[in-house]
């Protein structure tokens, strides 16, 4: 058997190596397209923070790892799937086949059409080579404007601020990661920010960047204000790696769409990681979830099916847990609630504490956390096990912090059946 890998980030090395557990003489290509040994790009802001070095961004310490597990790295990127024919045609011009293949190639930043967008201080924070660059130009005391407060914009912002930089993020949203918290949450988050000395600018978009003075950019909003700045970092969200897909029969929405087994509508390809579109746990709607947790699970899933296992993802729940500037924020499942709202939410305003859980009859289907720390692991064990809440749910519309309680007293009573 011969398992071709597209991607080497963490879906593409855990796959290979449950591949290898599962099927020791199996044949196993692992094919990324950088010219870096498998690394976290999760890892790059503790890079920019100078908490680690290159070598720590690595997903695999030591330089043989992939060698001794047999396992053949190529470095070349997929540009023609043909599943008819069994095999990938790759950038420098040779093919590979396959008797059963997992796409895992991720996803790349989105560079909004925005005139200037290409010039040399414009960069996005995704890869080494990026890191490299940044790292060149956020020195102490440098002017950066970042594009974007989603989550990816909020974890390089703890690295820029470590670097003394005098930053202005600009977000379109009417809040910071409109696409993990609420209104409230996300305007918390705002202030928290702005009181550690970075400036925030939400409902605004770049409208244009042009050369300045002293190797200097400026740069237009729409807000009708210009910034100077030395670095622009685009931190507009991502796009999955499905361009070689063109011309296929594999089903694609958002992402490569997959059942449950992460098989795609090709019965011998599979998908894992920022690239799946899986089913949502609650309403079996296809959701990418672009999480390295996740990634890991897609790939041990598809990895044991490609092997000849029977085994099954039990749905995709999303789930964020950031670190802004010291503030700790999380949200679980359907955060935004059902459209007929049913839920309750907790403001500590001068303490930057919040909660919001979301309820479907007597399940817990969602939950937000702003400054909340302790056990709200609790939150996600229990929107995951769709544990009916019982007289619990008045309990926690009353008082929602008393989820732990809730958490305990629903377990007892399920051992105790």
């Amino acid at each position: 058997m011969k398992y071709l890998i597209l991607g080497n980030g963490p879906a593409g090395v855990i796959a290979a190596e449950t591949l290898r557990g599962n099927d020791p003489a199996s044949q196993i290509v692992l094919a990324g397209s950088e010219h870096e040994p498998p690394y976290s790009r999760m890892a790059i802001p503790y890079l920019l923070e100078g908490n680690i070095d290159e070598a720590g961004t690595y997903l695999r310490k030591t330089p043989d790892h992939f060698a001794k597990n047999g396992i053949t790295q190529l470095t070349t990127r997929a540009v023609l799937l043909e599943a008819d024919k069994h095999q990938v045609q790759f950038a420098d011009g040779h093919c590979e086949s396959y008797d059963r293949l997992l796409i895992a190639t991720g996803s790349h930043p989105v560079r909004p059409p925005i005139p200037g967008i290409n010039l040399p201080q414009v960069h996005s924070c995704w890869t080494l080579e990026d890191a490299r660059a940044i790292a060149a130009l956020a020195v102490k005391g440098s002017r950066v404007v970042q594009l974007g407060a989603g989550f990816i914009g909020c974890i390089i912002m703890q690295a820029l601020a470590e670097r003394g930089v005098a930053l202005t993020v600009v977000e379109m949203g009417d809040r910071m990661v409109p696409r993990m918290m609420t209104p409230t949450a996300g305007n918390m988050i705002r202030e928290w920010v702005e009181q550690k000395g970075i400036t925030v600018r939400t409902q605004a978009s770049v409208e244009a960047i042009t050369a300045g003075v002293d190797s200097a950019l400026l740069v237009k909003l729409s807000t009708g204000e210009s910034l100077a700045c030395d670095l622009l970092i685009a931190a507009a969200g991502v796009a999955p790696n499905i361009e070689f897909l063109k011309g296929t029969a594999i089903e694609v929405g958002r992402g490569v769409r997959v059942n449950a087994r992460m098989q795609t509508s090709i019965p011998d390809i599979y998908a894992a990681g920022d690239v799946a579109e899986a089913p949502d746990m609650f309403t079996g709607a296809p959701l990418v979830s672009a999480i390295q947790p996740n990634a890991a699970d897609q790939a041990r899933v598809a990895a044991l099916n490609m092997s000849g296992k029977q085994t099954a993802l039990p749905g995709v729940l999303p789930i964020n847990v950031l670190d802004t500037l010291g503030l700790i924020s999380s949200s679980f499942g359907q955060w935004w609630g059902l459209e007929e709202q049913d839920g309750v939410e907790l403001v500590n305003q001068q303490n930057h504490h919040y909660i919001s859980l979301q309820f479907d009859q007597d399940v817990l289907i969602g939950a937000t956390t702003v400054g909340l720390t302790q056990h709200v692991g609790v939150l996600r064990g229990l929107i995951q096990s769709k544990t009916h809440l019982g007289r619990w749910k008045a309990i926690l519309k009353d008082a929602p912090l008393r989820f732990p309680e809730a958490y305990l007293a629903c377990q007892q009573s399920h051992f105790l059946k």
